[in-house]
């Protein structure tokens, strides 16, 4: 099979590309990276939510090009079906999907206050109110797959579905949001993979931060 190249951009701050980049792991297809630095207005733009048009992460493989997180979530599980990315089940599947477009799509108010900062930590942050809705959803998604799967992942196999709500760990971790024992023994496991770990390593070893992101508001 043909090797691929996975656009990104910053480690630390840039939540969609860690979700492409888990995803293709995930998958198991052999990739190389491409890094985007996010000097480049277009991506500095991306990741401070001031447009949604830049097309990382993006996947070129086999003559395909694919950008959007989703997009490229399904194209690995038409191409390395032997992954799992989508449960077998018909009935978890249309869950799966349902769950990866609610966070794909969703939950503004969570990005703006609390953006992904992978070198920060804000102990004692103070969550608005319109934020504290969201979590309160995210971890009524995740309660309901965690009972119903019986873990450790959300369906208990890993899936895309953990891919698209890893940066949701890593803020609730930055912005110490306190969950119920579950929920943390999710993100910790979350944050104990190691393709987590592999991306965390290389997110605090970029040299230059994005100064927006870096006040403690």
């Amino acid at each position: 099979m043909a090797r691929a190249v996975l656009t990104i951009s910053s480690k630390n701050y840039s939540s969609w590309s860690l979700r492409g980049w888990l995803l293709t792991k995930f998958s198991g297809l052999e990739f190389e990276e491409n890094k985007v630095s996010h000097d480049d207005p277009s991506v500095r733009a991306e990741i401070l939510l001031l447009s949604s048009s830049i097309r990382v992460p993006r996947l070129d493989h086999d003559g395909a090009s694919v950008w959007d997180t989703l997009a490229i979530a399904e194209y690995l599980n038409e191409v390395m079906p032997q992954a799992g990315l989508l449960p077998a089940d018909r009935i978890q599947r249309a869950h799966c999907r349902s769950i990866c477009g609610e966070i794909h799509s969703g939950f503004t108010v969570l990005r703006s206050s609390l953006p992904v900062n992978l070198k920060g930590h804000f102990p004692g942050f103070k969550v608005w109110s319109r934020a504290a809705a969201d979590i309160s959803r995210i971890a009524e998604i995740w309660s309901d797959c965690l009972g119903k799967s019986g873990g450790p992942f959300l369906f208990g196999a890993r899936t895309m579905a953990d891919a698209m709500y890893a940066p949701v760990v890593t803020r609730f971790m930055t912005y110490d949001v306190k969950l119920d024992g579950r929920l943390m023994e999710y993100c910790q496991i979350i944050m104990a993979m190691p393709e987590m770990q592999d991306w965390i390593e290389a997110a605090r070893l970029e040299p230059d931060d994005i100064q927006e992101l870096e006040v403690e508001f």
